[in-house]
């Protein structure tokens, strides 16, 4: 089996992780976390994202939180924008690089973004033209690719379909300018026999290296799909720090998967991150204190009680 050599960790903690966690954190806190990443060798930080705080409360202080940040020049901050106004918060902020997202079904982005996801692709043509005049990278998100929320999971009945969908929303933002796409198994569903199967149809058209995987932990399915990712040859891998970040749709839930578990599980497979264990380590014990919670990361609870 032929793994890749080295791996980039999207660390996503700062803004997927953050903004589903109940408890509030400081502006000077979060900013103290990207600080904390980017020290440990983290090049890749999602820092925030500018949605109405109307929906998402706990990113409403992104602006104020990426100005805030003493710049590390190998590190690219990132920063979601759902419209063209937040492109425009984005720019204000020095985002690094910008994240747009659509979903792989139907339900889903009605009830997220109210509109189909063909709409949705439109509307992320302004973006595109002003990311491009401006010069910065745009990342694509997929969400749903193997389950949703309001349709329920993947099935042996409706699979081939499903991914045909993902397969045909990825192309569309590749086209469209993205020069990555990130497919997000948003409720943690996912085994590794579809996620194999989702990896074999979307690998025919599209090069491996144009793809990342963000596997939520719902179900305690995430570590084995990105094995499966990693034989198939994707090496961009979205986790968040001690696991932070709930599943909104399954009420007490894991969601996002620990970049403590998946940093101890590359490096006992040798594939280089350019990531400090030990300085992860810390981090992740030292954010959950600040949250009043449990380290979500089975490797973060592990060490620490060895000590």
């Amino acid at each position: 089996m032929k793994y890749p050599n080295s791996v980039r960790i999207v660390e996503v903690g700062p803004r997927d992780g953050l903004q589903n966690e109940q408890q509030p954190i400081s502006t000077v806190d979060k900013i103290e976390l990207i600080q904390r990443l980017a020290q440990a060798g983290i090049s890749h930080i999602e820092a925030g994202s500018f949605v109405s705080p109307k929906w998402v409360p706990q990113m409403a202080d992104s602006l104020a939180v990426m100005q805030g940040i003493e710049r590390n020049a190998t590190v690219r901050y990132a920063a979601l924008t759902p419209n063209k106004r937040g492109f425009d918060q984005a720019i204000e902020a020095k985002a690094n690089e910008v994240a747009i997202f659509a979903a792989a079904s139907e339900s889903f982005s009605q009830k997220n973004i109210n509109c189909s996801i063909a709409e949705s692709l439109e509307r992320f043509e302004e973006i595109m033209a002003s990311a491009k005049a401006n010069n910065i990278p745009v990342r694509g998100y997929v969400s749903c690719i193997l389950g949703c929320p309001y349709e329920g999971p993947i099935t042996e009945q409706n699979a081939e379909t499903h991914f045909a969908k993902v397969k045909q929303v990825s192309q569309k933002l590749l086209e469209m300018g993205c020069h990555e796409v990130s497919l997000g198994d948003t409720i943690g569903t996912g085994t590794p026999k579809f996620t194999e199967q989702l990896l074999q149809t979307l690998l025919e058209d599209i090069p491996s290296h144009q793809l990342a995987v963000h596997f939520h932990d719902t179900y305690g399915q995430a570590l084995s799909n990105i094995l499966i990712a990693l034989q198939n040859g994707i090496a961009t891998i979205d986790s968040s720090i001690a696991g932070l970040g709930g599943c909104p749709y399954a009420e007490g839930a894991s969601g996002n998967v620990a970049t403590e578990d998946v940093l101890y599980m590359l490096e006992g497979m040798n594939i280089k991150t350019g990531i400090e264990f030990n300085s992860l380590i810390n981090t992740g014990n030292w954010i959950s204190q600040k949250l009043n919670r449990v380290n979500g990361s089975k490797v973060g609870q592990a060490l620490s009680s060895l000590h």
